[in-house]
Protein backbone atom coordinates (compact mmCIF):
# COMPACT_ATOMS: atom_id res chain seq x y z
CA UNK A 1 0.00 0.00 0.00
CA UNK A 2 1.25 3.35 -0.97
CA UNK A 3 0.19 6.37 0.95
CA UNK A 4 -0.40 9.60 -1.00
CA UNK A 5 -0.49 12.89 0.78
CA UNK A 6 -2.75 15.71 -0.31
CA UNK A 7 -2.72 19.28 0.90
CA UNK A 8 -0.09 21.65 2.19
CA UNK A 9 2.32 21.33 5.06
CA UNK A 10 2.30 23.83 7.91
CA UNK A 11 5.62 25.25 6.70
CA UNK A 12 4.22 25.86 3.21
CA UNK A 13 1.17 27.61 4.66
CA UNK A 14 3.32 29.80 6.92
CA UNK A 15 5.52 30.75 3.99
CA UNK A 16 2.50 31.78 1.92
CA UNK A 17 1.14 33.85 4.84
CA UNK A 18 4.48 35.63 5.34
CA UNK A 19 4.85 36.41 1.62
CA UNK A 20 1.26 37.70 1.47
CA UNK A 21 1.79 39.88 4.55
CA UNK A 22 4.98 41.39 3.11
CA UNK A 23 3.26 42.10 -0.21
CA UNK A 24 0.38 43.80 1.64
CA UNK A 25 2.73 46.00 3.64
CA UNK A 26 4.62 47.04 0.51
CA UNK A 27 1.34 47.77 -1.28
CA UNK A 28 0.07 50.06 1.47
CA UNK A 29 3.39 51.89 1.77
CA UNK A 30 3.44 52.56 -1.98
CA UNK A 31 -0.24 53.53 -1.96
CA UNK A 32 0.45 56.11 0.75
CA UNK A 33 3.44 57.49 -1.19
CA UNK A 34 1.33 57.83 -4.34
CA UNK A 35 -1.40 59.66 -2.42
CA UNK A 36 1.14 62.08 -0.88
CA UNK A 37 2.61 62.89 -4.30
CA UNK A 38 -0.88 63.42 -5.71
CA UNK A 39 -1.80 65.84 -2.89
CA UNK A 40 1.48 67.75 -3.35
CA UNK A 41 0.82 68.03 -7.09
CA UNK A 42 -2.70 69.27 -6.37
CA UNK A 43 -1.26 71.96 -4.09
CA UNK A 44 1.28 73.05 -6.72
CA UNK A 45 -1.42 73.22 -9.39
CA UNK A 46 -3.63 75.40 -7.19
CA UNK A 47 -0.79 77.79 -6.27
CA UNK A 48 0.24 78.09 -9.93
CA UNK A 49 -3.35 78.82 -10.98
CA UNK A 50 -3.68 81.56 -8.35
CA UNK A 51 -0.27 82.98 -9.25
CA UNK A 52 -0.97 83.22 -12.97
CA UNK A 53 -4.41 84.66 -12.33
CA UNK A 54 -2.92 87.31 -10.06
CA UNK A 55 -0.18 88.20 -12.52
CA UNK A 56 -1.89 87.86 -15.90
CA UNK A 57 -5.45 88.86 -15.06
CA UNK A 58 -5.71 90.85 -11.82
CA UNK A 59 -2.49 92.88 -11.94
CA UNK A 60 -2.79 93.54 -15.67
CA UNK A 61 -6.26 95.03 -15.12
CA UNK A 62 -5.62 96.89 -11.87
CA UNK A 63 -1.86 97.63 -11.54
CA UNK A 64 -1.94 96.40 -7.93
CA UNK A 65 -2.48 93.16 -6.05
CA UNK A 66 -5.39 92.50 -3.68
CA UNK A 67 -4.93 92.37 0.08
CA UNK A 68 -6.86 89.06 0.22
CA UNK A 69 -7.65 86.56 -2.50
CA UNK A 70 -10.86 84.62 -2.93
CA UNK A 71 -13.33 83.43 -5.56
CA UNK A 72 -14.74 86.93 -5.98
CA UNK A 73 -11.58 88.86 -6.86
CA UNK A 74 -9.97 85.98 -8.81
CA UNK A 75 -12.87 84.63 -10.88
CA UNK A 76 -10.46 83.19 -13.46
CA UNK A 77 -9.40 80.52 -10.93
CA UNK A 78 -11.63 77.47 -10.58
CA UNK A 79 -13.42 77.83 -7.20
CA UNK A 80 -12.35 74.37 -5.99
CA UNK A 81 -8.67 75.39 -6.22
CA UNK A 82 -9.07 77.79 -3.29
CA UNK A 83 -9.46 74.78 -0.97
CA UNK A 84 -6.49 72.58 -0.11
CA UNK A 85 -6.61 68.75 -0.42
CA UNK A 86 -8.26 68.57 3.02
CA UNK A 87 -10.94 71.08 1.89
CA UNK A 88 -9.70 74.00 4.01
CA UNK A 89 -10.10 77.31 2.17
CA UNK A 90 -7.21 79.74 1.68
CA UNK A 91 -7.26 82.35 4.41
CA UNK A 92 -8.39 79.92 7.10
CA UNK A 93 -5.74 79.36 9.77
CA UNK A 94 -5.37 75.63 9.12
CA UNK A 95 -5.12 75.89 5.33
CA UNK A 96 -2.11 74.53 3.47
CA UNK A 97 -2.31 77.65 1.27
CA UNK A 98 -1.18 81.08 2.42
CA UNK A 99 -1.39 84.42 0.65
CA UNK A 100 0.74 87.13 2.24
CA UNK A 101 0.26 90.59 0.73
CA UNK A 102 3.09 93.13 1.15
CA UNK A 103 3.38 96.93 1.00
CA UNK A 104 -0.37 97.50 1.24
CA UNK A 105 -2.24 100.76 1.35
CA UNK A 106 -5.86 99.98 2.20
CA UNK A 107 -6.71 97.05 -0.10
CA UNK A 108 -4.09 97.79 -2.78
CA UNK A 109 -0.77 95.99 -2.44
CA UNK A 110 2.53 96.16 -4.30
CA UNK A 111 3.55 92.55 -3.78
CA UNK A 112 2.67 89.18 -2.32
CA UNK A 113 3.91 85.71 -1.53
CA UNK A 114 1.83 82.61 -2.27
CA UNK A 115 2.90 79.58 -0.31
CA UNK A 116 1.80 76.00 0.16
CA UNK A 117 3.03 73.49 2.70
CA UNK A 118 3.93 70.21 0.99
CA UNK A 119 4.14 66.80 2.62
CA UNK A 120 7.09 65.41 0.67
CA UNK A 121 9.08 68.54 -0.17
CA UNK A 122 9.90 72.01 1.10
CA UNK A 123 7.23 74.71 0.87
CA UNK A 124 6.15 75.65 -2.66
CA UNK A 125 6.51 79.44 -2.99
CA UNK A 126 5.54 81.93 -5.69
CA UNK A 127 6.28 85.63 -5.30
CA UNK A 128 4.88 88.60 -7.20
CA UNK A 129 6.73 89.68 -10.33
CA UNK A 130 6.19 93.38 -9.66
CA UNK A 131 7.53 94.45 -6.28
Amino acid sequence: MTKTSRGFTVIELLLIIVVTALASVLFFIQKNNIEVVARDNQRKTAINAMYYSLEEVFYTSNNFYPKLINKTNLPSVAPELFADPFDVTIGDGASDYRYEATNCIDTKCKGYTLRSSLENEADFIKESRNR
